[in-house]
């Protein structure tokens, strides 16, 4: 039964993200589509059919939705992942969930998180309008895109450098928790705490440079995510300090 319930659950998550992900590709296809009343010109002289003229515009755009639906999935799954392991401390988690399922829930979470953030990743190196390479994927400060200065002096591509450390504090909570959360307990804790940074790293990182967060409805989402996720955590220091 304990067993069902956890595939069922775990069904559940992947269900909603994937349905999430479908919703934020077909947003940004929307988005990019003329709006009523706008002026269109049909160009008579071309050949070209409509058939064609959408193929080529996956093939020339879909790195970009990608990136957009994944990124989505991925916030959407780390502000879950917080809130799921923050509970787990302060005992709400266990209002919603039984402690087994609620366990597996997150691993699950960890796990689409980390495939997320690949596919965000990799799917820039494909854009043929804001290349990135391998090193700058992969390297922080590597990339030159939308550098920053502070006090007058030139950082670099801060929010992108950001993003690459939170990717691999993410990859290392994951995999640590997959391989020694049974075996090295103290370890598994301590770089688990990590997370917290993560989120911190990612929360900047979505709200400087992120298409559908940096601006309108999304960002007070977004902003209202990171607060919930600030209201948590300290819940959980003060928990941790009268305890």
């Amino acid at each position: 039964m304990t067993r069902l319930m956890l595939t069922k659950t775990t069904h559940f998550v992947l269900f909603c993200l994937i349905i999430l992900g479908l919703t934020a590709f077909a947003f940004a296809s929307y988005a990019q589509t003329p709006t009523p009343g706008a002026r269109i010109v049909v160009d008579t002289t071309t050949q070209t059919s409509m058939a064609q003229e959408l193929l080529s515009r996956v093939q020339n755009s879909w790195p970009w939705y990608v990136t957009r639906a994944s990124g989505l999935v991925a916030a959407v799954a780390m502000t879950l992942l917080m809130l799921t392991g923050i509970g787990f401390i302060t005992g709400r988690t266990y209002a919603f969930i039984e402690p087994l399922t609620g366990w597996a829930t997150h691993r699950t979470l960890g796990i689409i998180l980390t495939i997320s953030l690949v596919l965000h990743m990799g799917a820039l190196y494909f854009d043929h309008f804001v290349p990135f390479s391998i090193v700058d994927l992969l390297v922080p400060f590597a990339s030159d895109y939308q550098p920053i200065e502070l006090f007058g002096v030139h950082v670099g591509s801060v929010y992108i450098a950001l993003g690459i450390v939170a990717f691999y504090l993410i990859l290392l909570v994951v995999l640590v928790s997959l391989l020694w959360v049974e075996r090295k307990t103290t370890t598994w804790k301590t770089i688990h705490l990590s997370s917290y940074l993560a989120m911190l790293f990612v929360f900047i990182h979505a709200l400087s440079i992120g298409t559908d967060l940096a601006r309108g409805f999304g960002r007070y989402i977004w902003i209202g995510f990171g607060t919930l996720i600030l209201y948590a955590s300290l819940k959980r220091l003060w928990r941790a300090y009268t305890l």
